[in-house]
């Protein structure tokens, strides 16, 4: 061995970083369940405390940092199969098994405990069945079932019950609402996904309907249907005195534009593109639709 040989030192992985360890908490995603228990919390009627409005999403965000550094950790096997996702930080080496285990449990335990402590214990628990909900039930689902996008949504409709239960110490009407709307509004955008990304899906044998399905029409189907359910549950505030007549307009129109990206999905010919559409409005939607129920639970009702 030469000189050269000895001093040139040996090929080793990546070193992780704090964008790594910020991309293991999945931060777009886990975004969408602060934005959605933001929600929940805004629509109580409530005295406002900010100290007690900031810790609440603090320990929200930890508990959804924490579940999508565990479902990597989970899933590491089968994100270094698909291209989507072979360079997160698990498959790609940067930040080794054992980190992300720890990482994720401390964010998840750390978070149901100020909220049990400094929110509630209604909100607590409802972030720990967030917790068992998308780790013990929907994270294996995708391997075996073809309803694990259902079982996901049910997981993902949690966070606005959280900062619903957080800011009232209980739960009504609303918080019921919000979690249906936060659980129709994820069929078609996964569904959406799902088509777009078949597959990868199928490389790693998720057996989920848009692999199942390879004609996209019950794909399209289910989406359109869980996209009426979606309108319908939207306008029930109104009816239950919890919005004006001037949210349920607002909800009509923004109703009739998604059912409209819904319908489109149908047409086998330009599934492929109807697809990108439903997803970009579905994640357009759904800001517009919150947003109008928290003005006008602020400001009109």
């Amino acid at each position: 061995m030469s000189a050269a040989e000895i001093s040139e030192p040996a090929a080793s992985t990546p070193k992780a970083g704090f964008s790594d360890y910020l991309e293991l908490t999945k931060p777009r995603l886990s975004m969408l369940s602060v934005i959605t228990a933001m929600v929940g919390y805004l629509v109580v009627d409530a005295p406002w405390e900010w100290g007690h409005f900031l810790l609440t999403m603090a320990a929200i965000s930890a508990c959804a940092g924490g579940v999508a550094a565990l479902n990597q950790w989970m899933e590491r096997d089968t994100d270094a199969k698909m291209h989507r996702t072979a360079d997160r930080p698990i498959p790609s080496g940067k930040i080794p098994d054992g980190a992300a285990f720890v990482l994720g449990w401390g964010l998840s335990f750390s978070g149901c405990v100020v909220l049990f402590i400094w929110a509630s214990a209604l909100a607590a628990t409802f972030a720990l069945a967030t917790v068992i909900c998308y780790l013990a039930w929907y994270t294996p689902a995708k391997r075996t079932s073809r309803w694990s996008t259902e079982i996901g949504a049910i997981a993902g409709a949690f966070p606005p019950m959280i900062g619903f239960a957080a800011a009232h110490g209980g739960i009504e009407t609303l918080g019921w609402v919000l979690f249906g709307v936060l659980f129709f509004w994820q069929i078609p955008h996964f569904m959406a996904i799902a088509w777009i990304y078949r597959e990868d899906y199928d490389a790693v044998h998720f057996p989920m309907l848009p692999v199942r399905d390879r004609s996209g029409k019950s794909v399209a189907r289910w989406s359109l249907i869980n996209t009426f359910a979606l309108i319908i549950v939207t306008a029930v505030p109104t009816f239950v005195g919890d919005a004006t007549w001037i949210y349920l307009a607002g909800t009509a129109v923004l109703g009739l534009w998604f059912i409209g990206r819904a319908i489109k999905f149908l047409h086998e010919e330009t599934r492929d593109l109807a697809a990108k559409k439903l997803f970009l409005a579905s994640i357009t939607w759904l800001p517009l639709q919150l947003g109008l129920l928290v003005v006008d639970r602020l400001f009109l009702l």
